[in-house]
């Protein structure tokens, strides 16, 4: 019989290492993580060889704080993939492999994905 009271977020981050164990970041394919809470959306891109953030974007940034204002979570997560992907393609990294961070694949984070695939990212 399965736990019945692991927390969500436990859960969550079950399914996330359980996604972490195929998914790996090269220099040539870095690795684009999303995570979400429940007021803002971050997203980074990740050299998982050595283990640095290559560039970020989130709801938080100053190139974004005012632009999302009033807009709904959903539009908010589809400027941050439009960033996140113009600041991969300015360092030249045009192909990553996505990691939705063991949420669905649904709603914001598939928002943010579409984003970033109409500006240029091919995952």
């Amino acid at each position: 019989m399965a736990v019945k009271y692991e927390t969500r977020q436990e859960r969550r981050m079950r399914r996330h290492w359980r996604i972490r164990k195929r998914v790996f970041g090269t220099p040539e394919r870095p690795r684009l993580s999303v995570f979400r809470s429940l007021k803002h959306i971050y997203a980074q891109i990740i050299d998982d060889t050595t283990g640095q953030t290559l560039c970020s974007a989130s709801t938080l940034d100053k190139e974004l704080r005012d632009k999302v204002k009033g807009l709904t979570k959903t539009q908010q997560a589809i400027e941050v993939g439009k960033l996140i992907a113009k600041r991969a393609l300015e360092l030249g990294i045009k192909q990553v492999a996505f990691d939705r961070g063991g949420h669905k694949y649904h709603g914001r984070v598939k928002a943010l994905a579409d984003a970033a695939r109409e500006a240029g990212l091919e995952f």
